[in-house]
């Protein structure tokens, strides 16, 4: 081989690992400060979000527009809402970390959950009505993105959430060990500060690419206007009237 033909090899050489390396700063950035993909991990979404499917939670909008009613949010578990994680060892647990970090693996560390935002600060979140409708500040919710037949009153309870908190419940109540599962902390409220980004999509498998807008419901001033005003339509048995979560 020529002097020419090497030194034009390692120019390419040159070239392909800068382009590799600046791809893959921009790939961390994006995924620190504007959006990162997560896996689902359980069925306490359904049928909004299925087992398995890949998300996008977009962290911009978190960090800009706070986080409002009836987003779906991705958190990072806020005490013992989730089973210590099973690490992955050996070779492969260290490609798998790299990955994740660089964004090219959606994160899967089992130390964060999605579900919806019901309540944000100062709101007054009731189970339920003699419909057995969810009560936020005086409104009864018409949540038709519930999964059918999974009803919504496995609990009971009257909370006002926290300040810096927001009060969150799968869509799939039968089986979601949310905020109704843990009353005895912070009024079931998960920090604001937790939230890791708003979903925005869902983007793999194909069959369910979907957007994740904000339900109309969430848009009635009534919601506003009651808040902070402790007005409930009905009040509700206390809230250490529980029943055993799903799984």
């Amino acid at each position: 081989m020529s002097e020419r033909t090497r030194t034009k090899h390692t120019s390419v050489g040159r070239e392909v690992l800068l382009i590799v390396g600046v791809a893959l700063v921009l790939s961390v950035l994006v995924r620190t400060f504007v959006a990162q993909a997560f896996f689902v991990p359980s069925s306490s979404m359904e049928d909004t979000l299925r087992v398995q499917d890949r998300i996008l939670a977009s962290k911009v909008t978190t960090r800009f527009s706070g986080v409002e009613r009836g987003e779906v949010v991705v958190f990072t578990d806020p005490s013992d809402w989730l089973p210590e994680p099973v690490p992955v060892d050996g070779v492969r647990g260290l490609i798998v970390d790299a990955l994740t970090f660089v964004g090219l693996l959606p994160a899967d560390t089992g130390e964060d959950l999605v579900k919806r935002v019901i309540g944000i600060e100062g709101d007054r979140v009731v189970c339920c009505d003699a419909r057995g409708r969810i009560v936020l500040n005086g409104v009864g919710l018409d949540e038709t993105y519930l999964k059918p037949g999974g009803g919504t009153d496995q609990v009971r309870f009257d909370v006002t959430v926290p300040a810096a908190s927001v009060f969150v419940m799968g869509d799939n109540r039968g089986d979601s060990a949310d905020s109704r599962f843990h009353l005895d902390e912070n009024s079931g409220g998960v920090p604001v500060g937790n939230v890791v980004g708003r979903v925005v999509a869902v983007i793999w498998p194909v069959e369910h690419w979907s957007t994740q807008p904000i339900p109309d419901i969430f848009a009635d001033p009534a919601l506003d206007a009651g808040a902070g005003t402790g007005s409930g339509e009905e009040a509700a048995p206390t809230a250490t009237d529980e029943a055993v979560p799903g799984p």
